[in-house]
């Protein structure tokens, strides 16, 4: 009687095996799907008007900060490169100083230009729609349900 037993306990042990990977499969497609719905909502309520206009303003914008900054950079190079070869008065570290002094000059523009770019971006109004920072209420009450089941 006892092995009858211990077959019946092995047999309902794979039911509830086979019933647990059939909820676990079926959760995970629920929220495979509920992440296909979000992508598709979010594609059908952008304006793609709108949007590819805001972007090329941005890349234009961008243009001519770059464009400005290399001007700079051609009119710095030019300048270090009309000088006379033959300045024996300025010395090996002098010249080192100045090169690292444009250098800082051109970090810092570049750095404003990246803060203008960031600022500018946010300036677009830019909203995540899609990821675990917009889960409404409903479904964080579905998934608190979900693991009462499991």
């Amino acid at each position: 009687m006892s092995s009858n037993s211990e077959q019946e306990r092995e047999r309902l042990k794979e039911e509830y095996k086979d019933h647990y990977r059939k909820i676990r499969e079926t959760k995970e497609k629920l929220r495979r799907s509920k992440y296909v719905r979000n992508v598709n909502e979010a594609l059908h309520q952008m304006n793609a008007d709108q949007l590819l206009e805001n972007v090329d303003e941005f890349l234009g914008k961008v243009r001519t900060k770059m464009s400005l900054i290399e001007a700079r950079l051609d009119v710095a190079m030019e300048h270090i490169l009309e000088q006379p070869d033959d300045i024996s008065e300025l010395d090996e570290e002098l010249k080192k100083e100045r090169a690292r002094e444009s250098l800082k000059k051109i970090k810092a523009d570049m750095g404003l230009l990246y803060r203008e770019i960031e600022k500018q971006a946010e300036e677009l109004h830019a909203e995540k729609t899609i990821g675990p920072g917009t889960r409404s209420e409903s479904d964080s009450t579905d998934n608190k349900n979900d693991s009462d089941i499991a």
